[in-house]
């Protein structure tokens, strides 16, 4: 065990050295990368009004994601009232995904319960 934490900590130190050598070197290079991203100045007040744009920027596109998410039900709709066209490959890969849903809702509860299959500690 001291031998593995000896290991670790040998690890730790390279890894800072490391990052002490060349982290502003990567630093600088992603900043002039992607310099086309930076608004001037970065201020504070900078910061705000691009928070303040991207919400109502966000809020403005709803009307359009209204409209999709009605034609995405009007397309199930339509499918729904063709179902005896349907193969049994679409059947199938429909079957399959509500499985995988309800699979990762099973998840979800027993991650929610900290891993506990009947919810009780024992």
């Amino acid at each position: 065990m001291a031998s593995k934490l000896h290991q670790l900590r040998s690890k730790a130190v390279q890894a800072s050295e490391f990052i002490a050598k060349h982290g502003s070197t990567y630093y600088k290079e992603l900043l002039e990368k992607n310099k086309q991203y930076i608004v001037q100045p970065p201020t504070i007040e900078t910061c705000q009004d691009l928070s303040k744009k991207l919400f109502y920027t966000r809020l403005s596109s709803i009307p359009g994601r209204y409209e999709s998410f009605w034609k995405e039900l009007d397309g199930v709709k339509h499918i729904w009232r063709n179902r005896q066209d349907l193969k049994v490959e679409d059947v199938s890969i429909a079957a399959l995904f509500g499985l995988e849903l309800y699979a990762w809702s099973c998840v979800g509860e027993i991650v929610g319960r900290g891993f506990t299959f009947t919810g009780y500690y024992v």
